[in-house]
Protein backbone atom coordinates (compact mmCIF):
# COMPACT_ATOMS: atom_id res chain seq x y z
CA UNK A 1 0.00 0.00 0.00
CA UNK A 2 3.00 2.13 0.27
CA UNK A 3 3.19 2.73 -3.28
CA UNK A 4 -0.17 4.50 -3.48
CA UNK A 5 0.72 7.55 -1.43
CA UNK A 6 1.82 9.79 -4.29
CA UNK A 7 -0.09 8.52 -7.32
CA UNK A 8 -1.35 10.28 -10.21
CA UNK A 9 -2.84 8.87 -12.85
CA UNK A 10 -4.34 11.17 -15.79
CA UNK A 11 -5.67 10.51 -19.65
CA UNK A 12 -6.20 14.12 -21.63
CA UNK A 13 -4.48 15.72 -24.25
CA UNK A 14 -0.69 17.48 -24.58
CA UNK A 15 -1.36 21.24 -24.33
CA UNK A 16 1.67 22.61 -26.27
CA UNK A 17 4.56 21.03 -28.21
CA UNK A 18 6.71 19.39 -25.77
CA UNK A 19 10.10 21.11 -24.52
CA UNK A 20 12.96 18.58 -24.45
CA UNK A 21 16.31 19.56 -22.62
CA UNK A 22 19.79 18.03 -22.46
CA UNK A 23 21.19 18.46 -19.48
CA UNK A 24 25.41 18.35 -18.56
CA UNK A 25 24.55 14.80 -17.75
CA UNK A 26 23.81 13.30 -20.49
CA UNK A 27 19.76 13.32 -19.10
CA UNK A 28 17.14 14.02 -21.17
CA UNK A 29 13.87 15.85 -19.92
CA UNK A 30 10.79 17.30 -21.45
CA UNK A 31 8.00 19.42 -20.25
CA UNK A 32 4.49 20.11 -21.33
CA UNK A 33 1.23 21.01 -20.62
CA UNK A 34 -1.35 18.65 -20.29
CA UNK A 35 -5.01 19.08 -20.18
CA UNK A 36 -7.68 16.75 -18.77
CA UNK A 37 -11.44 17.11 -19.59
CA UNK A 38 -14.22 16.69 -16.90
CA UNK A 39 -18.25 17.05 -18.03
CA UNK A 40 -21.21 17.80 -15.77
CA UNK A 41 -24.72 19.27 -16.40
CA UNK A 42 -25.03 22.40 -14.66
CA UNK A 43 -28.67 23.73 -13.12
CA UNK A 44 -30.45 24.49 -16.27
CA UNK A 45 -29.55 20.91 -17.65
CA UNK A 46 -26.81 21.98 -20.30
CA UNK A 47 -23.58 20.02 -20.51
CA UNK A 48 -20.63 21.88 -18.92
CA UNK A 49 -16.83 20.77 -20.02
CA UNK A 50 -14.57 22.11 -17.19
CA UNK A 51 -10.58 21.37 -18.22
CA UNK A 52 -8.20 21.40 -15.69
CA UNK A 53 -4.37 22.26 -16.85
CA UNK A 54 -1.45 20.48 -15.63
CA UNK A 55 2.52 20.58 -16.15
CA UNK A 56 4.07 17.32 -17.13
CA UNK A 57 7.70 16.43 -16.80
CA UNK A 58 9.17 12.71 -18.29
CA UNK A 59 12.64 12.05 -17.68
CA UNK A 60 15.26 9.85 -20.05
CA UNK A 61 13.53 6.99 -21.90
CA UNK A 62 10.08 8.50 -21.13
CA UNK A 63 11.12 11.67 -22.42
CA UNK A 64 12.49 10.34 -25.52
CA UNK A 65 9.20 8.66 -26.85
CA UNK A 66 7.56 12.12 -26.23
CA UNK A 67 10.04 13.89 -28.26
CA UNK A 68 9.67 10.99 -31.15
CA UNK A 69 5.80 10.23 -30.87
CA UNK A 70 3.73 13.21 -29.26
CA UNK A 71 2.62 16.34 -29.90
CA UNK A 72 -0.11 19.13 -29.67
CA UNK A 73 -3.32 17.35 -29.12
CA UNK A 74 -1.85 14.17 -28.95
CA UNK A 75 -4.27 12.09 -26.53
CA UNK A 76 -1.88 10.34 -24.24
CA UNK A 77 -2.02 8.45 -20.21
CA UNK A 78 0.05 8.92 -17.77
CA UNK A 79 1.02 7.59 -14.87
CA UNK A 80 3.32 9.61 -12.21
CA UNK A 81 3.51 11.17 -8.59
CA UNK A 82 3.13 15.00 -7.92
CA UNK A 83 6.25 17.09 -6.88
CA UNK A 84 6.43 20.82 -5.54
CA UNK A 85 9.41 22.98 -6.06
CA UNK A 86 10.06 26.44 -5.34
CA UNK A 87 12.88 28.76 -7.06
CA UNK A 88 13.46 32.48 -7.10
CA UNK A 89 13.02 34.39 -10.85
CA UNK A 90 15.39 36.62 -12.50
CA UNK A 91 12.98 39.50 -10.84
CA UNK A 92 13.84 38.00 -7.52
CA UNK A 93 10.76 36.63 -6.41
CA UNK A 94 9.53 33.20 -4.89
CA UNK A 95 7.77 30.94 -7.85
CA UNK A 96 6.09 27.49 -6.65
CA UNK A 97 5.61 25.10 -8.91
CA UNK A 98 3.67 22.04 -8.54
CA UNK A 99 4.06 19.40 -11.88
CA UNK A 100 3.37 15.59 -12.37
CA UNK A 101 6.68 13.43 -12.93
CA UNK A 102 5.78 11.04 -15.38
CA UNK A 103 6.57 7.50 -14.30
CA UNK A 104 4.71 5.72 -16.77
CA UNK A 105 3.58 7.01 -20.36
CA UNK A 106 0.97 5.41 -22.93
CA UNK A 107 0.29 6.92 -26.35
CA UNK A 108 -3.12 6.54 -27.11
CA UNK A 109 -5.74 8.01 -29.95
CA UNK A 110 -4.39 5.59 -32.42
CA UNK A 111 -1.86 5.47 -34.94
CA UNK A 112 -1.43 8.68 -36.72
CA UNK A 113 -1.09 8.89 -40.91
CA UNK A 114 1.18 10.90 -42.25
CA UNK A 115 -0.94 13.52 -42.96
CA UNK A 116 -1.61 13.78 -39.53
CA UNK A 117 1.29 13.91 -38.69
CA UNK A 118 2.11 16.82 -41.16
CA UNK A 119 -0.70 18.51 -40.17
CA UNK A 120 0.62 18.55 -35.94
CA UNK A 121 3.98 20.07 -37.12
CA UNK A 122 2.13 22.91 -38.90
CA UNK A 123 2.02 21.40 -42.48
CA UNK A 124 -0.96 20.46 -44.03
CA UNK A 125 -0.45 17.53 -46.77
CA UNK A 126 -3.52 18.46 -48.53
CA UNK A 127 -3.75 21.89 -49.03
CA UNK A 128 -2.95 22.93 -52.36
CA UNK A 129 -0.39 25.15 -53.43
CA UNK A 130 -2.12 28.78 -55.64
CA UNK A 131 -1.50 28.21 -58.89
CA UNK A 132 0.13 31.44 -60.54
CA UNK A 133 -0.66 32.39 -64.18
CA UNK A 134 1.40 33.78 -66.01
CA UNK A 135 0.38 36.81 -68.45
CA UNK A 136 1.98 37.79 -71.63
Amino acid sequence: MSTLRNKVQLIGNIGNDPKVAVLESGSKTVRFAMATNEYYKNAQGEKVQSTQWHNVVAWDKRAEVIEQYAHKGKEIAIEGKLVSRSYTNEMDVKVYVTEIVATEILLLGGKESDGDQQKAKGKDPKAKKAKTEKTA
